[in-house]
């Protein structure tokens, strides 16, 4: 299990605290699919994340990517897209954990703050930076938890972790 002195949910609140950012926690109960979170959320307006921690078949290079809830992802299509070498397959969860402290289930861009040596390279699909989404909603380290957040300031917290996303445009 992640551990909450490298960085967990409270970590993440007070760095987020730090920025002066604004965001809301709606808990539920632990949800592992985004088919089984989005009954604790419909009533939330704004922008449902898919995550999914990757590596790459040859250089072993992670990739957290975000997309938008209801997208279908090709992991050989997204490999081609973003240029992973030898396309992409899941990573262990030994893998999440070290890096961005974070458990099966409760991968989330917010862990990026985690990942301190750069490990990872953050694909974002475009439509979360689409200013018609206004609020953006993540996992806040945890499963049990969903947490908003402006996408302006979402943007704003990845730039601070030291990652520039890679957006990509999953429409196409």
């Amino acid at each position: 299990m992640a551990s909450e002195a490298k960085g967990g949910r409270s970590a993440l609140i007070q760095h987020l605290d730090d920025m002066k950012i604004t965001y809301e926690i709606v808990e539920h109960p632990p949800v592992f699919t985004v088919e089984e979170m989005m009954p604790h959320l419909r009533h939330l307006e704004g922008s449902h994340s898919k995550n999914l921690f990757l590596k790459d078949k040859k250089k072993k290079g992670l990739w957290l990517v975000t997309t938008l809830a209801e997208r279908q992802i090709n992991l050989t299509e997204l490999g081609k897209k973003i240029g992973a070498p030898g396309g992409l397959r899941f990573a262990d969860e030994s893998i999440m954990i070290d890096v961005l402290n974070v458990a099966q289930g409760c991968c989330t861009p917010l862990a990026l703050f985690n990942d301190t040596e750069k490990k990872v390279t953050f694909v974002l699909d475009e439509g979360f930076v689409r200013e018609k989404h206004g609020r953006v909603f993540f996992h806040p380290m945890v499963n049990d938890a969903t947490m908003g957040l402006a996408s302006s300031d979402f943007v704003r917290f990845v730039e601070s972790t030291g990652h520039s996303p890679v957006i990509v445009n999953l429409d196409e």
